[in-house]
């Protein structure tokens, strides 16, 4: 994507409001909405890989991929009739702007979609959706475009997991979910080895504030299962997604390059650990430690 680093240039941290929980997360997580910066990439994108093959001044009907686009586009997406289709492909591209940047955000979807798999330009069909999936994860959208197809990866339950234990905890165990999800969410520099780590740690310090004292996430684990009645198998469970993160070939080692941690792996962990957070907080509030 060398004619496109340039969109990549500088460094963009996250938001104070979306740090400190003022921008609610599913606005941070872009599940029913697309904001000015994805529209801006994804169309740029579509520029670099699509609209940059085309003169502004070539009949479209002299240019075999174009032509192939735009009647497609016409027929099948917009649905209008074929003579009112511009003469000159300048014309059809401020058409196509108008509409990119007017439509609704599930319309910005369908338009890429559509155009992903009806552009036959040589190569872009291999080179566009690598890069479209670059900028809806920097830009933390909930959708990638697997094999040719919008497909969400981020829903509604998770979002509301997240939230309820942001607005519910306090303390460390707050700022762990807060650092979690600003790392997570740096849309230049996004830290997912250490949002992973920040997820563990908010877990860790509820456990350490349920049972009253410190030690080992597992060792704590025990405790708490005997003070709230918890479920022996959630404890393991939970005992042993720590010991992925804190073994010597997991998060807390240094990483072989063939390895890599994304934001689906942030993402997790996040979600169960704020999940966790939010079972936890749930029992003692309503039963009390036990006896």
């Amino acid at each position: 994507m060398a004619d496109s680093d340039q969109l990549y240039q500088g460094r963009q941290r996250v938001r104070f409001s979306e740090r400190y929980g003022l921008k609610s997360v599913r606005t941070v997580i872009q599940i029913e909405s697309i904001d000015e910066a994805l529209r801006n990439g994804l169309w740029s994108l579509l520029q670099l890989h699509a609209w940059n093959d085309i003169d502004t001044d070539y009949i479209v009907e002299n240019y075999p991929y174009a032509n192939s686009l735009c009647q497609r586009l016409w027929l099948h997406y917009f649905k209008l009739p074929l003579d009112t289709l511009p003469l000159r492909w300048g014309e059809v591209l401020a058409f196509l702007r108008k509409y990119f940047f007017e439509c609704a955000w599930y319309e910005v979807y369908d338009f890429v979609e559509f155009v992903g798999n009806s552009y036959d330009h040589p190569g872009f069909k291999e080179r566009f959706p690598e890069d479209c999936n670059a900028f809806l994860e920097r830009e933390l959208s909930a959708y990638r475009l697997v094999n040719g197809v919008i497909t969400r990866i981020t829903d509604e339950v998770e979002v509301a997991e997240i939230e309820n234990a942001l607005n519910q905890a306090r303390g460390p165990i707050r700022t762990h979910l807060h650092r979690a999800l600003e790392l997570l969410s740096d849309r230049k520099s996004p830290d997912y080895r250490n949002s992973i780590k920040e997820s563990i740690s908010a877990v860790e310090s509820l456990v350490a504030k349920v049972v009253g004292e410190k030690g080992t996430l597992g060792q704590l684990l025990k405790k708490m299962e005997n003070e709230i009645v918890l479920h022996s198998a959630l404890g393991r469970a939970f005992s042993h997604l720590y010991g992925y993160t804190s073994d010597e070939d997991g998060i807390r080692h240094a990483i072989l390059e063939s390895e890599r941690i994304g934001f689906e792996d942030a993402k997790f962990f996040l979600v169960v650990c704020s999940a966790f957070v939010n079972f936890v907080e749930s029992k003692v509030e309503v039963a009390g430690p036990k006896k």
